[in-house]
Order: structure tokens, then C-alpha cells, then sequence
């Protein structure tokens, strides 16, 4: 019963600051006897000397500002006042910002074979299209069935006249390369062009 409760207690209160949490300590949470002298930073950056963390706090209060531990390992710690809900406001939009900028590109695969006809190759054209304007990559791949593995131009051929059909929207990433029966090349969309202004 006792090591339940002992759980329970543990399992809802922090016993100790965790070093993984974005968070910093600031203002009282700050846990340093009164008379600790620490490394001041401004607001503007500017260094202000050491002070006793009383004092420090006097000084962020006097800005209207928060105390923000920033280097506990330090020797003395460095503490720098600012405004912490602004600076956590513009870090969590920079992470944001960085999250959207970042794309995850998928490799789609288009099989053809070497007797494929005209209305079987116009869907595979406009499949790796839709795929390209999309952002993905699409790997065409060619096999080859029995003696047509002595007729490899036929795929060289395909391979051309179906990256021609895409051209206007994508670029060759690899060029047509043979791996055993199979004959591929990788296509990527075209890099976008930084506005001009």
C-alpha cells in the first residue's frame, strides 16, 4: 500500500527539474540563498557585473522584467533579465515556422514493362505528375521479362519519352541506371524560384 502511494506521489509531482524541459527557471523558482552573487545580463545585452541574487531580482523587478537563469553551471551562474513570456512566445513561432518549412519528400514507384501500350503509359505519365506536383519523387522502373533483357534500348527509350512527358514540371534526380532486370531512373519536381522583388 505504501509503495502505491509512494508512486502516486512521485508519478504527480516533479521532484527535480528536468533537464530535457525547454523551460527555464525564473524569478523566485530560482532556488539560490539571497546573498549568491550571480553574473548579470540585461535586456539589451549589456553585462552588468556580478550582484548578489537578491539584488538581481530587485533590478528585473525594477525593469518590470523576469529574472531568467540561463548558465546554472556556470561559475558564478548567469542570470539575464527579460520579458520570459515574450521570448517563449517568439521561440515556440520559430519552432512553428520551422516545422512547416520542413517537407517530407516520399518516393513513389511507376512499374512499366516494355509492351506497355499508349493509354497504359499516358495513366502512368499523368500518376507520376500527380505525385510531382505534389513534392514527391517518383522512381520509374522498366523490367524486363526473359530475351527482352537483349532489347535494353526499348527501356532507354521508354525512360526518355516518359521524362519528356513530365519535363515541364520535373528534373532527372538519377539518370536511367540497370540493376539486374530492372531499369530506373528517379525522378524529383523541379526546384522552386525565390520570388524576386
Amino acid at each position: 500500500m505504501l509503495s502505491h502511494i509512494f508512486y502516486f506521489i512521485w508519478g504527480c509531482f516533479p521532484i527535480k527539474n528536468n533537464n530535457n524541459s525547454k523551460e527555464l527557471l525564473i524569478n523566485e523558482k530560482i532556488n539560490f540563498d539571497g546573498s549568491k552573487e550571480v553574473r548579470i545580463i540585461g535586456a539589451d545585452n549589456e553585462q552588468l557585473g556580478l550582484v548578489s541574487f537578491d539584488r538581481a531580482l530587485d533590478m528585473a523587478d525594477d525593469a518590470g522584467l523576469d529574472l531568467v537563469l540561463i548558465a546554472a553551471q556556470a561559475e558564478p551562474p548567469v542570470c539575464r533579465i527579460m520579458d520570459y513570456g515574450k521570448y517563449r512566445y517568439e521561440r515556440d513561432k520559430r519552432e512553428k515556422d520551422a516545422k512547416k518549412k520542413q517537407q517530407v519528400v516520399e518516393i513513389k514507384e511507376i512499374q512499366l514493362s516494355v509492351r506497355i501500350d499508349t493509354n497504359d503509359f499516358n495513366t502512368k505519365v499523368n500518376r507520376a505528375r500527380n505525385f510531382l506536383t505534389r513534392g514527391d519523387k517518383v522512381k520509374v522502373v522498366v523490367r524486363f521479362k526473359g530475351r527482352q533483357m537483349t532489347h535494353q534500348e526499348i527501356g532507354q527509350e521508354l525512360l526518355s519519352k516518359f521524362s519528356a512527358a513530365c519535363e515541364d514540371i520535373c528534373v532527372i534526380d538519377k539518370q536511367p541506371k540497370l540493376e539486374g532486370r530492372f531499369l530506373s531512373m528517379f525522378l524529383a519536381p523541379q526546384p522552386t524560384k525565390p520570388n524576386k522583388q
